[in-house]
């Protein structure tokens, strides 16, 4: 992804915390399922950052999210935290539909690659 000298800082809270940022941050009603804190560039002039950003995951709503769509609540997890980080990239589903299919298509990919990662069987020797 381009981004290997960079920090990520993941928090996992509850629906109540993530509801209180969701409507600090972005001013919007309720809870979300994750949130992104970009923190790449200069923050300080003239200081350079290897903080790629935050990411923020309700784990409330990842669990009803895992039931509803029939899912391991850890490979929802990794979606989302995928779907974080890709904010974090820049990629942004809100801007248009040619957006929301670019960032689809990039969280499909790495989805399969940790999905591959994850079941290849270990080799001994």
């Amino acid at each position: 992804m381009g981004c290997h000298d960079k920090e990520l800082s993941i928090l996992f809270i509850d629906d109540g915390d993530i509801t209180k940022l969701n409507e600090q941050y972005l001013n919007r009603k309720g809870p979300t399922n994750v949130l992104s804190f970009p923190m790449a560039g200069e923050i300080v002039p003239g200081v350079a950052s290897t903080m790629l950003g935050d990411v923020v995951v309700s784990v409330d709503t990842a669990i009803r999210e895992s039931k509803e769509m029939c899912e391991p609540l850890s490979h929802t997890i990794d979606r989302l935290l995928i779907h974080g980080v890709l904010h974090l990239l820049n990629y942004d589903h809100e801007k248009s539909m040619l957006d929301a299919e670019l960032m689809e298509k990039e969280e499909k990919r790495l989805m399969a690659l940790i999905t591959l990662f994850f079941t290849r069987p270990v080799m001994e020797g």
